[in-house]
C-alpha cells in the first residue's frame, strides 16, 4: 500500500499495525477454523475463539489511535475483515460489528463516557443496532430511552449496547450507550446461516442514559481520531460488509477448487468437463472484479479523506454500489460453487455452512434491492440533488 502513515487528526491515518495483526491472525486461522462447528452449536464464539481474537489484537481495528486502537484505514479494515471472514464467516461478521461499533463509539460520544470506557488503552466491546428508532424523552442530565431492537451481532462478547432512538422533544436521533446488564436481553437467534454471531434481541423501557453517552446517529464529528471518522456511520459500516462479503467468496472457491483436485479422474467426474473449468474461471473473474471494484472506490475514497474534505454523494453511491455489488458476487460464486460440488455441499461441514452464512449475508439491508436502485439513481442523473442518509437517498426532501 502506497499510503503515508500521519499523526495528524486532518490526515487520514494509516496504521503500521495493521501487517503484523494479518500475521497474528493468519496463525489463528486454524484455531478459528477449528471452533466453527462449535460456534454454530454455541450461537455464539467459544471463549477459546474470543480470547485468541483479543489477543491477536482485531478488536482495537476501528479505535481511534490516542485512545490505543489501531485506527486503521478503511481499505486496511477490509483486509482484516476479509481475512477473518475466510476463516469463519460468523466470526468474521461478529467481528466486524464488534468492532466497528467501538470503534464509532470512541470516537463520536462525548468524552466522559469514553475517558470511562476506554481508559489507560483498554476497551469495552459494544454491540446493537441504529437502523431502528427507539423512543427516547428528554430527563435531567440526560434520556429515557425505551424500545426493542433486533439483529446484535456480537452482543454475547459484548460489555455495552449502542442502540439508536428518536428523541420526542426534538426529533433528533441519537446513538445510545449503555451497560448490556441494564437491557432485557431476549436469546432468539434461530436462523438459517451465520448462527454463531448471536445477533439477539434486546430491549429497554425508561431506561437513563447520561448526555455523555449519546450522539447523533448522523453525526461526521469526532471527538478522537482523525480523517477516517468524517465519514459517518453508514460509510463505516460498508467498508466492514465488503471485507466480509469478499472472504466468504474466497473462502468458497478455495474449497471449490481443493474439492475439485480431490474429485479428479474419477469416472464421470463433472469437475473433468471443459464446462466446469470455464465457469470455475468465470467465478474467479467475478469474485476478482468485485474486489478491484471496492478497492478503486476507497482508494478514491481515502484520498478525499486525506485532503481534509468529505465524500461527495458521487463517492457515496459507489461506496454503496461496490458492496452491494461484492455482496452479489459473492453470492454468484457461492451458487456456482454449490452446483459443482454437488452431494458435498448438503452434508454438514465447512461448504454448506458457508452456503448458510453467504445467504444470510445477502439479506443485510446495505446489499437490498432499494439500495441498488438508489445507486442507479443518482449515477444515471435523476437525482442530483438528493444525499445519503444511512442508507436511504433523499431527494427534494422525500425519502427515494
Amino acid at each position: 500500500m502506497s499510503q503515508t502513515v500521519t499523526e495528524t487528526t486532518g490526515q487520514l491515518h494509516v496504521s503500521s499495525e495493521i501487517p503484523a495483526l494479518l500475521e497474528r491472525i493468519e496463525e489463528i486461522t486454524p484455531l478459528l477454523m477449528s471452533q466453527a462447528s462449535q460456534n454454530e452449536e454455541l450461537g455464539y464464539l467459544t471463549e477459546t475463539a474470543a480470547q485468541a481474537l483479543h489477543d491477536a489484537g482485531v478488536f482495537r481495528l476501528g479505535i481511534p489511535q490516542d485512545l490505543g486502537g489501531y485506527e486503521a484505514s478503511p481499505r486496511q479494515v477490509i483486509e482484516v475483515i476479509e481475512k477473518l471472514s475466510y476463516a469463519d464467516a460468523s466470526t468474521g461478521w461478529a467481528v466486524m460489528a464488534l468492532q466497528m461499533i467501538t470503534g464509532t463509539t470512541a470516537a463520536y460520544q462525548g468524552a466522559e463516557a469514553t475517558e470511562a470506557l476506554f481508559a489507560d488503552g483498554g476497551y469495552h466491546l459494544m454491540a446493537g443496532q441504529g437502523t431502528r428508532l427507539g423512543t427516547a424523552t428528554k430527563a435531567d442530565g440526560g434520556y429515557l430511552l425505551s424500545g426493542s431492537w433486533s439483529f446484535a451481532s456480537g452482543l454475547p462478547l459484548a460489555s455495552h449496547i449502542h442502540t439508536a432512538a428518536l428523541v420526542e422533544e426534538t426529533g433528533e436521533a441519537l446513538i445510545f450507550t449503555f451497560p448490556k446488564a441494564q437491557a432485557q436481553i431476549v436469546d432468539n437467534w434461530d436462523v438459517m446461516g451465520l448462527k454463531a454471531t448471536g445477533s439477539i434481541d434486546y430491549s429497554t423501557t425508561d431506561l437513563f442514559v447520561p448526555q455523555a453517552y449519546t450522539y447523533n446517529v448522523a453525526t461526521k464529528d469526532s471527538v478522537h481520531g482523525g480523517a477516517l471518522y468524517r465519514m459517518g456511520l453508514a460509510n463505516m459500516s460498508g467498508i466492514n460488509h465488503a471485507g466480509w462479503a469478499l472472504g466468504v467468496g474466497r473462502r468458497m472457491l478455495d474449497e471449490m477448487k481443493m474439492l475439485a483436485q480431490k474429485k479428479s479422474g474419477a469416472p464421470g467426474a463433472s469437475v473433468d468437463t471443459d464446462q466446469f473449468a470455464a465457469e470455475y474461471a468465470k467465478a474467479e473473474a467475478t469474485l476478482r472484479s468485485a474486489r478491484a471494484f471496492v478497492m478503486d472506490v476507497w482508494s478514491d475514497n481515502e484520498a478525499t479523506l486525506d485532503a481534509g474534505e468529505i465524500l461527495s454523494p458521487e463517492q457515496e453511491t459507489l461506496t454503496r454500489l461496490a458492496l452491494n455489488n461484492a455482496t452479489w458476487s459473492a453470492h454468484e460464486v457461492c451458487m456456482s460453487v454449490y452446483k459443482w460440488a454437488a452431494t458435498a455441499a448438503l452434508r454438514d461441514g465447512d461448504l454448506q455452512r458457508f452456503f448458510r452464512d453467504m445467504h444470510a449475508g445477502t439479506q443485510h439491508m446495505t446489499s437490498g434491492p432499494v439500495v441498488l436502485q438508489a445507486c442507479g439513481r443518482m449515477l444515471s442523473g435523476l437525482a442530483e440533488d438528493a444525499e445519503w442518509v444511512f442508507f436511504s437517498l433523499v431527494e427534494n426532501g422525500a425519502q427515494k
